[in-house]
């Protein structure tokens, strides 16, 4: 498939067991830049932020990795356009149903997840872990692991602006997902650590209640002491069993687990 600037470009596509050429089947679109290497990986059953590679498969699942392209000063735009180029193409080979497929990211995937729903309503839900929504808040954040102002990492580093807030603030909204919220027609559930070392946490309660303050489909996953990737099997283990329930629901059409439509209050009086 072509990114947004031409390019040939190239996924990797792990079909669900038992799958038969002609079927049209549920898919989970995950990414975070290039991952067509993963071609020669072994998936292993192990439990993090991510997927679970077999899980899935073993459940009449589809689970694409594609490659991902950005442009400096335009990174959400560009990788938009790109797995939306990446996506049409399984829908083109006659594998994927256009109108069960799912997108997870985390971090950086998870910023761009995040941000992909404001352009598009290809996908039918997304798990968005750890994602930057207001750039123009997280610039002048630190990564409280390391200590470091996040700034550098918007002005030369992977988000890509090119800029600092001051020389292009137009760039800086224009690839922050709460801008756009109210574009947003896609069921998400959004996940993050709240002693996140990497991501200040408080970007995905911005997302969340901008969702909600919208109107839209949106769950906000906090998981108590945890950093930037989920550390306690206990976490893991629950994090892999409500996405496979979250996507089970939009995806397949399964009745909504009771944590979807019974949430807990954030401090109990």
């Amino acid at each position: 498939y072509k990114g947004f600037d031409g390019e040939d470009l190239q996924g990797v596509l792990l079909k669900p067991a038992g799958y038969k050429k002609g079927d049209k089947v549920p898919v989970v679109v995950y990414f975070y830049r290039y991952m067509s290497q993963r071609m020669y990986d072994f998936p292993k059953m192990e439990l993090n932020h991510r997927p679970n590679f077999p899980m899935f498969t073993s459940n009449g699942y589809a689970v694409f990795l594609p490659d991902i392209r950005f442009e400096i000063g335009h990174p959400g735009k560009s990788s938009t356009q790109t797995m939306i180029n990446a996506t049409q193409k399984l829908i083109d080979l006659g594998i994927a149903d256009p109108d069960k497929i799912g997108l997870q990211g985390h971090s950086w995937a998870g910023y761009q997840s995040a941000f992909m729903i404001t352009q598009t309503d290809m996908f039918k839900a997304v798990v968005s872990g750890a994602p930057v929504s207001n750039m123009t808040s997280a610039y002048s954040g630190i990564r409280l692991k390391s200590g470091l102002a996040r700034q550098f990492q918007y002005e030369t580093g992977q988000s890509r602006i090119g800029k600092s807030l001051f020389e292009a603030p137009e760039l800086y909204i224009e690839n922050s997902p709460v801008f756009f919220a109210d574009k947003v027609n896609t069921p998400i559930l959004i996940m993050f650590g709240d002693k996140d070392d990497a991501v200040p946490w408080h970007e995905g309660v911005q997302y969340y209640l901008a969702l909600r303050r919208a109107g839209k489909d949106a769950t906000f996953l906090q998981y108590e002491g945890e950093p930037h990737h989920l550390k306690k099997f206990s976490n893991q283990v629950d994090f892999s069993v409500r996405m496979m329930e979250y996507f089970d629901h939009y995806l397949k059409g399964k009745p909504a687990a009771k944590w979807m439509t019974k949430g807990e209050a954030f401090i109990e009086e």
